[in-house]
């Protein structure tokens, strides 16, 4: 049977590990207008982000991406990313190990 979780229902915050033992690494992050996360990258990761509900800006190597409600961002774990909610957000955040 295929494991089916409520986005609701994980704890942490800004980040809960949606299935925690399981690949590709699948984070929700909820952040508060105004609350943003500090630069980070994830080597060795590509990401898909899915902006669920608000409004972001997406620093990706200091340049600024506006993503809203209903947007996917795909973008190597290599660049260096900042979030920063522009309204009350919850995303999904996909981390795929890189294939050799």
């Amino acid at each position: 049977m295929a494991p089916v979780k409520s986005i609701e229902d994980c704890e942490g915050v800004p980040h809960a590990a949606v299935f925690p033992t399981e690949e590709p690494k699948t984070i929700r992050l909820s952040l508060d207008e105004g609350e943003s996360v500090g630069a980070h990258s994830h080597p060795e990761r590509q990401v898909i982000l899915y902006l669920i509900s608000g409004e972001i800006d997406l620093q990706l190597d200091g340049e600024s991406h506006i993503v809203q409600s209903g947007d996917v961002v795909q973008f190597d774990g290599t660049r260096e990313v900042a979030p920063a909610a522009q309204a009350d957000s919850t995303a999904l955040i996909v981390l795929a190990k890189k294939s050799d």
